[in-house]
C-alpha cells in the first residue's frame, strides 16, 4: 500500500479510537444515572472492613454523576470466601454490585481448591493496603516491658480465628522466624471474642488492624499497661519494605527492624519467603474494589473515576482520620487490574508451602 495510503488509514484508525474512548467516557459518566448501587462487603457489620465500606458509601456518591442511591451489604463467613464466591457466581454482572473485599486476594491465591469462577476474571477497580499490629500481654514471663523483650518472652499462646486467615498465619510465621516455642488457639468468633480471651488471659499474643488498636487497644489494654505493643506488618511491593502510614505517631518497629535488632540480620529459607508472599497479598492488597466477572465496562471506569476522586475528597479523608486515626490512599490508576492479577500467582512452591504450613498448625510447638 502506498505511504499516502497507510498515512490515511492510520488516520482513520485514530480518529475512530478517539470517537470509541470518548463515547466510553459519555457512557461511564452516565452509567449510574438513576441506578442504585450495592456496595458488598465480605465480612460482618461492625468490623474494619464494614466500617471503611460504610465510610466509602457515605462518600462515592457524589463522584458517580447521576447516583441513584447506595447500600451496604454484608456476607461473612469461612474467612471471606462466602461472600467473594457469592460475588463471583451470584451477583448480578450488571454494575449493581461493587465487592469491598478483604483477604480475598491471600485466600484466592493460597487455595488449592478449584473455583467455579477464577479470581483473576474479576473485574478489578483497584486495592487499598493495610497493615497489622502485634500485641503482647505484659505479664508473659519474664515480664514485656518492651517491644525487645519477645526475645526473651517464655509461655506464649497465640490466639486466633481460623487456621487459614491471613491474619492467624502471620501471627504463626512471625514467632516461627523468631524461634518461639509457643501454643495455638484458635477459632474465636470474631476479633472481639479474641480480644476477651486476651483480656481473660486464654492467649496472650495477638494483632489488630491499626483502626481497632488506634481505637480500642491503645487508649485501654495499653494505656492501663495490661499488653505491651511489640511490632507492626510493613508494607512490601516485591522488593523493599518501606514504613505503613497507618501507624505514624504510635513508635512501633516494623517485623523486620525487629527481627534484625534481636538477631543481627533479616531473615531467611521458606518461613521469611512466605512471610513477604503474605504481606504482599494481605498487607498491599488488603481491601480490593471489585466487579464480578463480566461487569460492564463503563461502569468499572465510572468507579475507577470515583474512587480516584475520594484519593483528594477532603470531607472522606477528614472522616477516616477521625475514625480510624490515618487515611489510606487507594491504588485505582490503569495497571492496578494487572497488579492484582500478578499478585494472586504466586510460585507454585511457596504455595505449596503456605497450604502445607496451614494443614499442619501447631497446637503446642515444641
Amino acid at each position: 500500500m502506498p505511504p499516502a495510503k497507510l498515512k490515511s488509514v492510520a488516520q482513520i484508525l485514530l480518529a475512530a479510537s478517539f470517537v470509541v474512548a470518548t463515547a466510553c467516557a459519555a457512557l461511564a459518566d452516565d452509567f449510574y444515572k438513576d441506578k442504585r448501587l450495592t456496595l458488598f462487603i465480605n465480612f460482618s457489620a461492625g468490623g474494619p472492613t464494614d466500617l471503611e465500606g460504610r465510610i466509602l458509601a457515605r462518600h462515592i456518591g457524589k463522584h458517580l454523576p447521576g447516583n441513584g442511591g447506595i447500600v451496604v451489604q454484608n456476607m461473612d463467613g469461612a474467612g471471606g470466601m462466602t461472600g467473594l464466591n457469592w460475588l463471583g457466581e451470584v451477583a448480578p454482572k450488571d454494575g449493581s454490585y461493587l465487592g469491598l473485599l478483604t483477604s480475598a486476594a491471600f485466600m484466592s491465591a493460597i487455595d488449592p481448591a478449584p473455583r467455579r469462577t477464577d479470581f483473576r476474571n474479576y473485574e478489578f477497580v483497584g486495592y487499598r493496603s493495610g497493615t497489622s499490629v502485634y500485641f503482647m500481654r505484659a505479664d508473659v514471663a519474664p515480664g514485656m516491658k518492651g517491644a525487645l523483650d519477645i526475645g526473651r518472652a517464655e509461655g506464649i499462646i497465640s490466639g486466633g480465628l481460623s487456621v487459614d486467615s491471613p491474619k492467624d498465619v502471620l501471627l504463626r510465621l512471625t514467632l516461627d522466624m523468631l524461634g518461639k516455642k509457643f501454643m495455638y488457639v484458635t477459632a474465636y468468633k470474631g476479633s472481639q471474642g479474641a480480644r476477651l480471651a486476651l483480656q481473660r488471659g486464654e492467649i496472650n499474643f495477638y494483632s489488630e488492624s491499626p483502626p481497632t488498636f488506634r481505637g480500642v487497644i491503645l487508649p485501654s489494654l495499653v494505656a492501663n499497661g495490661e499488653v505491651t505493643p511489640v511490632f507492626y506488618d510493613p508494607d512490601f511491593d516485591g522488593e523493599k519494605f518501606s514504613d505503613s502510614p497507618q501507624v505514624d505517631g504510635l513508635g512501633l518497629m516494623n517485623f523486620p527492624d525487629l527481627y534484625r535488632r534481636l538477631r543481627g540480620e533479616l531473615p531467611k529459607g521458606d518461613l521469611w519467603e512466605a512471610y513477604k508472599v503474605v504481606l504482599t497479598l494481605h498487607g498491599v492488597m488488603q481491601r480490593i474494589a471489585v466487579f464480578p466477572p463480566g461487569a460492564p465496562k463503563p461502569a468499572v471506569e465510572a468507579m475507577r473515576k470515583a474512587i480516584a476522586a475520594l484519593n483528594t475528597d477532603k470531607e472522606y479523608i477528614a472522616d477516616n482520620i477521625k475514625s480510624f486515626g490515618f487515611h489510606a490512599d487507594w491504588t485505582v490508576d490503569a495497571t492496578a487490574p494487572d497488579r492484582i492479577r500478578k499478585g494472586v500467582t504466586i510460585d507454585p512452591k511457596i504455595k505449596a508451602f503456605i497450604n502445607e504450613y496451614i494443614r499442619n498448625p501447631p497446637r503446642n510447638r515444641p
